[in-house]
């Protein structure tokens, strides 16, 4: 008898990262023993996760668990894991709309969703935090196709599009877009914007930090100082938005913006939270796009947009651009989000097993879905 279990995997590139997704029925029910499972596949904690699967970096440490949804507006529920090299936490407290975008796929080719004509509509509910999302998959002859002629900023070449609708996700994690009940208010001396769209964020404008806002990622990683304030910032925001201790989460997270200079809408550091993204996050673009229309917020302020009008949001990001479509509507004296629409794209890598230390893995207490396994899991 072996003294390695192994799991069925798929790993997949989802927009600009990177991971392995699991069906939920493949994995442990019992929370600790599936960190612990997961920790040991990806191969955390190491800088290089040289015994795992990992791609050494956060944004390629990521890990998706799907499961057929009994929900009667979602085909399949999702439930996200960060797995950072350095550290033995799993973090379940965010989502990911970049791995989002090969939900789609490996549902569809799992099984777990049947195609419906040239595209479909694959509606998927996020357990962490609590939303559904709808992304639109390329089909045709009732089969999913990668191949294709879109391109985004931070993957080599072109794939086909995968659209994600993101209107579904205010107040992902507080129930409220504006989780202080403030448009703008001051944390550690700066204007700040707190709102929860896709994911919890803190919008600062980079002149208020002392940075002209389209440095580098790798000037950015190499300030320290900049570091500890914006996290500082950002767990005093979660703590005002009632997220409670943020110190050892990834949110809310730090978005810093200035004006755009390349003939995009604005330029946005997306910081994750210890270090600059090497892209943009899709959540933190979703929260950004949101606030660009939102009377007063930092973003809205630097942008100039109005609600009623649809804008095509383009973020001027460390390796490119995002473009998000967003429209947002005033309703009873509050802002709606009618339409938070972006295209990513995906590709499967591979799919056969992952092996772990069979010590790890406890046997009993599988996991029926992500319902089953979200049960054990504080959000």
């Amino acid at each position: 008898m072996s003294d390695l279990h192994s799991i069925r995997a798929t790993m997949f590139r989802g927009g600009t990262s990177k991971g392995p997704l699991f069906l939920a029925k493949d994995l442990p029910r019992d929370k600790t023993t599936l960190d612990a499972v997961l920790l040991a596949a990806m191969g955390s904690p190491h800088r290089r996760q040289v015994d795992g699967i990992g791609g050494a970096e956060s944004l390629t440490s990521k890990v998706v668990i799907v499961s057929e949804s009994t929900r009667s507006d979602a085909d399949v529920d999702y439930l996200f894991a960060q797995v950072n090299p350095d550290s033995p936490v799993v973090d379940y407290s965010s989502n990911c709309g970049n791995m989002l975008s090969a939900i789609g796929p490996f549902a569809l080719e799992n099984g777990l969703v049947q195609p419906r004509g040239e595209v479909t509509d694959v509606r998927i509910y996020n357990a962490n935090t609590d939303s559904i999302i709808v992304a639109t998959v390329q089909t045709p002859g009732g089969r999913v196709v990668y191949e294709g002629s879109s391109a985004i900023d931070g993957v080599p070449g072109t794939a086909a599009p995968v659209i994600e609708n993101f209107a579904g996700t205010v107040g992902s994690k507080t129930k409220k877009l504006l989780p202080t009940g403030k448009v703008v208010e001051i944390i550690d001396g700066v204007e700040v914007t707190c709102i929860d769209v896709a994911v919890p964020a803190v919008l600062i404008h980079a002149e208020s930090l002392g940075l002209r806002g389209d440095e580098s990622k790798a000037e950015l990683d190499v300030r320290a100082d900049l570091i500890k304030r914006l996290d500082d910032i950002r767990v005093e925001a979660g703590r005002r938005m009632g997220l409670g201790e943020c110190g050892q989460l990834v949110i809310p997270k730090p978005l810093v913006l200035s004006h755009a200079r390349r003939g995009g809408t604005i330029t946005s550091r997306d910081f994750v939270p210890y270090n600059c993204h090497a892209t943009h996050s899709v959540t933190g673009a979703t929260a950004l796009s949101a606030a660009c229309v939102l009377r007063g917020s930092v973003a809205q302020k630097i942008t100039g947009m109005a609600l009623g009008e649809k804008y095509a949001v383009t973020i001027e990001q460390p390796s490119g651009f995002m473009v998000m479509d967003v429209q947002g509507m005033e309703q009873a004296g509050a802002m709606v989000l009618m339409e938070a629409n972006l295209l990513r794209t995906a590709r499967r890598l591979f799919t056969g097993e992952v092996a772990i230390p069979a010590r790890i893995w406890s046997g009993d207490g599988k996991a029926q879905s992500v319902a089953d396994i979200s049960e054990g899991i504080t959000f």
